[in-house]
C-alpha cells in the first residue's frame, strides 16, 4: 500500500475512490456520510476529497446517496440483498428492468452488461427477443433461487448496432428469403420481394438490409437485398460476411471518396512555419513487412548538454480529416480498421491512409509528436513536448531488419537502434515493477497462396524491435494524458478528454481462477489489486515452461475487465498506469484523431478548450461497441482459416493438448497448427466423468485422470468449414508434460505426414 500514499501521508484520487467502495460493498447494508467515512477508513484526506470521491462513485453507479448527505453500496439494491428492487425469492420473475449493450457468447445466450453495474445480466438463447451482439437492449430480469447472479429476458431492442447482414437467398414459389447464420446454429430469416432481388440467384450470397425488426406470423423479419456477393463457398466471401455481419461496410460512399482524393498532396511553406521543423533530425519507422500505412516512427538526436532527445512522430491525421465533413462522419461511424487474416477493412481511403498519412521514407510528412528528453545515464524522462511537426523519414525498417541490425551490430543507424533499444528496456522493467501485467498471447498467422489458401499456419515471433516501438509507445500515450490530467489539477477544473481505461479485475473471478492456479501447486495472493498483478504476473511466467499451467493464460485473461474508452479517468490496471490514452494510430483509430483534436486545443499556454461531455461519452461508448466488433470479426477470420486449412487431414493423425473440458466433450489444441477442435465423449476411448471443478475427466473404468495440458494422439474425423467445426476422436494419451516430444510449430501443408 505504501506507494498509493502521497508524501502528505494521503491515499491518492483513485485510491481514495477504491477504498470507499470496497468499504460500501463489505458493509452493503450500511450508510455514511464523509465524515463517518474519514473516520472509519482511518484516512487523512479532507472531507471535500472524500465528497469528491463518492461524488465519482455516484456517478458511475457504484454508490448510491439517500439522502442527508448518506451514502450506501448500490449493487445490494441491483441483486435485491436488503429486500428491496432485484428479484424475489425463490426465483420468480420480477418486473424489474435494466437497460444495457448485449455480448453474445458462441451458444447465442448473452450477457447484458450495464454501466456502473458489477453483475451482467445472463439471457438464454431461447430469451433473446431477435436481439443481435452489441444491440442496446432493455432486459427484464430476477435472480433464480440458489444463484445470486441475475438472469432476465430482452423486453425491447432499444437500437440495433448492425442493419446489413450476409445471408443465403432461398426464392420459393410465392415468396423469398434470406437465411442468415447466427450463433449457436441459429438462423435469422429475413422476408424479401421477389420483385426486389436485383438479378440475385436461388442459393446465392447477398447482403439484405434489416427494413422491419417485427416478426410477422411466418417467424420472419422484413428487409431488401442490397447487393449480391456471388456462389457461396469461396474464401473472399466469406470474408466479406465476417465483416458485413459484423456491422463494417467493405466500400466507402462516393462523397468520402471524392473528398479524399480532392485533398491537397503537397505541403505548403506556410504549413511548415508554424510547424515545429524536424526534417534534419535522424528519424525512421519501424513496421511490418507487410504495412501499407506507416502512422509512427520515431527519431533520435544528442544535445548540447549531454541529453537524449527521442521524437515519438504519429501522421497527422487530423490535418486533413476535419470536423463536419463527409471524411470525419464516416471514420466517426466506423471507429476502426479492421484486420482480417487476408484483407484490411480501413477506417480511412487509401489517398488518406496509404499516401497523405503514411511515413514513407524521403518524403516530407505532417506529424502530431511527443518529443522527450532522457537523462543520459538513468534513461529517465526529463522534460516533455507535444505539438505538430513536419518530419523526413530517413529509413523505413521491417522489425526483422531492424532486428538484424541489433544483433548483428552492424548496418543503419546501428548506434540510434542500440540507445533506444536499450531506453525501451528500461522503460519496460520500470513498468512492471510498477504492476504492469504481461498478457503476451499467442498472435496466430498464415501463410496464403494467391487464392487466399492457407498453406501453413504459425505465431507471430515477438522480438526486442516489437518491444521497442510498443514501448514508445506506451509512454506518448500515458505522457499525453497524464498532460491533460496536470492541466486539469493546475486549473481545478474537468477538461473531457478520450481515455483509455481499464477497470480492476472481477474478485469472484480472479477467486475462481485462483482454486484452477491452486489445483496445480500455484497460489495466488488476493489480498488486494497489487498483489493480484504480481500474482498474475508469477503465473504468466510459470506458463512458459509448465503446459498445464499455460492453459490457465486464457481464463486468466478471461477475468480480466475489457479495456474501454470513456471521459471517466479510473486509470489502466493492466498497465499499471493512472493516466492513460490512445494517442499513436489516428490512421486506424477514431479514438486516436479525437485525442490529436483535443489535445491541439489545450497545448497553447493559458488556452482551455472544454468539449461537450456528454456527447463526447457517447462517442467514446460507440468506439468501444465497434472495438468489440472488430475483436469478434478478427476471431472468425482465424477460425474460418484454421478449419479451412484442416480440410484436406480428414483421418489424419496430430498431436494436441488438452485446452478446456465442458460437459459434453473436450477441447482439444493442435500443437503444430493452434488449430481448435473438439472430441465429444462419445468419441473418447472410455465413459468419463468430469470432475466438480472441471479441471479434469476421469475414465469410469480404468480410473485414468486426464487434465488440462496433457499431451494426447487425435485423428480428424470431420472439418465442417461453413460451421467452422473439427471433430476430433481421441487415439492415445501420451505421456505427460514434455516426457513426449513435441512436434514442430509450423509445418506447410505440402509433405505432411
Amino acid at each position: 500500500m505504501a506507494k498509493n500514499i502521497t508524501t502528505s501521508g494521503k491515499l491518492k484520487a483513485r485510491d481514495l475512490e477504491r477504498a470507499i467502495y470496497q468499504e460500501f460493498k463489505a458493509n452493503a447494508r450500511k450508510q455514511l456520510n464523509p465524515k463517518q467515512l474519514q473516520r472509519k477508513l482511518k484516512v487523512k484526506n479532507s472531507k471535500d476529497s472524500v465528497q469528491a470521491a463518492l461524488d465519482k462513485l455516484v456517478s458511475t453507479g457504484k454508490v448510491k446517496v439517500n439522502g442527508d448527505f448518506r451514502y450506501q453500496y448500490a449493487g445490494s439494491q441491483r441483486n435485491g440483498s436488503d429486500g428491496g428492487g432485484g428479484g424475489s425469492k425463490g426465483g420468480k420473475r420480477s418486473n424489474d428492468y435494466a437497460e444495457g449493450r448485449v455480448d453474445m457468447t458462441r451458444s447465442g445466450a448473452a450477457y447484458v452488461i450495464m454501466d456502473g453495474e458489477a453483475n451482467d445480466i445472463y439471457v438464454p438463447a431461447q430469451r433473446m427477443n431477435n436481439a443481435q451482439d452489441g444491440d442496446k437492449v432493455k432486459v427484464r430480469f430476477w435472480t433464480p433461487g440458489g444463484r445470486r447472479k441475475p438472469e432476465g429476458e430482452v423486453a425491447e431492442v432499444l437500437e440495433h448496432s448492425v442493419t446489413h447482414f450476409v445471408g443465403s437467398l432461398k426464392i420459393h414459389d410465392k415468396y423469398a428469403e434470406v437465411n442468415v447464420d447466427g450463433p449457436g446454429g441459429k438462423t435469422l430469416s429475413v422476408a424479401v420481394h421477389r420483385a426486389e432481388l436485383i438479378g440475385a440467384k436461388d442459393g446465392e450470397k447477398v447482403v439484405v438490409e434489416i427494413t422491419d425488426w417485427e416478426v410477422n406470423r411466418y417467424g420472419q423479419i422484413s428487409g431488401k437485398i442490397t447487393a449480391v456477393l456471388g456462389t457461396p463457398g469461396s474464401s473472399d466471401i466469406e470474408m466479406q460476411s465476417i465483416l458485413i455481419n459484423n456491422g463494417f461496410q467493405i466500400t466507402f460512399p462516393e462523397d468520402v471518396l471524392a473528398e479524399s482524393e480532392a485533398l491537397p498532396g503537397e505541403i505548403t511553406p506556410q504549413e511548415i512555419n508554424i510547424r515545429r521543423d524536424m526534417r534534419e533530425v535522424t528519424t525512421f519507422t519501424i513496421d511490418p513487412l507487410t504495412a501499407k500505412d506507416f502512422d509512427d516512427a520515431l527519431s533520435i538526436q544528442y544535445l548540447d548538454d549531454g541529453q537524449i532527445e527521442i521524437g515519438v512522430h504519429i501522421a497527422d491525421v487530423s490535418h486533413y480529416v476535419k470536423p463536419g465533413s463527409a471524411l470525419d462522419a464516416e471514420a466517426a461511424d466506423r471507429t476502426t480498421s479492421v484486420y482480417l487474416v487476408d484483407r484490411v477493412c480501413p477506417m480511412l481511403p487509401e489517398r488518406i491512409s496509404n499516401e497523405l498519412c503514411s511515413l514513407r521514407p524521403h518524403e516530407d510528412k505532417l506529424t502530431f509528436s511527443a518529443v522527450f528528453k532522457f537523462h543520459p545515464k538513468t534513461f529517465k524522462v526529463t522534460d516533455r513536448w507535444f505539438g505538430r511537426t513536419v518530419i523526413h523519414s530517413d529509413r523505413r525498417f521491417t522489425y526483422e531488419d531492424a532486428q538484424e541490425v541489433l544483433n548483428t551490430g552492424e548496418g543503419d543507424f546501428v548506434d540510434e537502434l542500440d540507445i533506444m533499444d536499450r531506453i525501451a528496456d528500461k522503460l519496460r522493467k520500470r513498468r512492471f515493477k510498477e504492476g504492469s501485467i504481461d498478457f503476451n498471447s499467442n498472435e496466430v498467422r498464415f501463410k496464403l497462396d494467391d487464392d487466399g489458401k492457407p498453406l501453413s499456419v504459425y505465431v507471430k515471433e515477438r522480438i526486442d524491435t516489437n518491444m521497442l516501438i510498443e514501448d514508445f509507445m506506451l509512454l506518448a500515450n500515458r505522457e499525453v494524458a497524464g498532460f491533460i490530467k496536470k492541466k486539469q489539477e493546475r486549473l481545478k477544473t474537468i477538461i473531457p478528454f478520450v481515455y483509455r481505461v481499464h477497470d480492476e479485475p472481477d474478485m469472484e473471478k480472479v477467486a475462481e481462477l485462483a482454486k484452477f492456479a491452486a489445483a496445480l501447486g500455484y497460489e495466488m495472493d488476493l489480498s488486494s489489486p497489487q498483489t493480484v498483478s504480481k500474482s498474475y504476473n508469477a503465473l504468466l511466467a510459470k506458463a512458459e515452461e509448465d503446459p498445464m499451467v499455460k492453459m490457465l493464460s486464457p481464463i486468466a485473461i478471461r477475468t480480466m475487465s475489457k479495456a474501454v474508452y470513456t471521459t471517466e479517468n479510473i486509470g489502466h490496471y493492466g498497465l499499471g498506469f493512472e493516466n492513460y490514452s490512445h494517442f499513436t494510430s489516428p490512421i486506424r483509430r477514431y479514438a486516436d484523431v479525437l485525442v490529436h483534436r483535443l489535445l491541439a486545443q489545450n497545448l497553447e499556454k493559458g488556452s482551455l478548450f472544454k468539449a461537450n461531455a456528454e456527447k463526447l461519452e457517447e462517442t467514446c461508448k460507440h468506439i468501444s461497441s465497434q472495438e468489440r466488433k472488430a475483436v469478434t470479426a478478427e476471431r472468425e477470420s482465424i477460425k474460418y482459416k484454421q478449419t479451412e486449412f484442416m480440410l484436406d487431414n480428414i483421418g489424419e493423425e496430430f498431436t494436441g493438448v488438452i485446452n478446456g473440458l465442458a460437459d459434453f466433450g473436450v477441447f482439444i489444441e493442435l500443437t503444430e497448427s493452434f488449430v481448435e477442435g473438439m472430441i465429444s465423449f462419445d468419441k473418447m476411448d472410455e465413459p468419463y466423468d468430469l470432475s466438480a471443478g472441471k479441471l479434469s475427466i476421469v475414465g469410469k473404468k480404468s480410473g485414468k485422470k486426464l487434465k488440462m495440458g496433457d499431451l494426447v494422439r487425435v485423428k480428424i474425423e470431420d472439418v465442417n468449414l461453413e460451421r467452422r467445426r473439427i471433430d476430433m476422436s481421441l487415439v492415445e494419451v501420451l505421456k505427460i508434460h514434455g516426457e513426449e516430444k513435441v512436434e514442430k510449430k509450423t509445418r506447410s501443408r505440402r509433405g505432411r505426414s
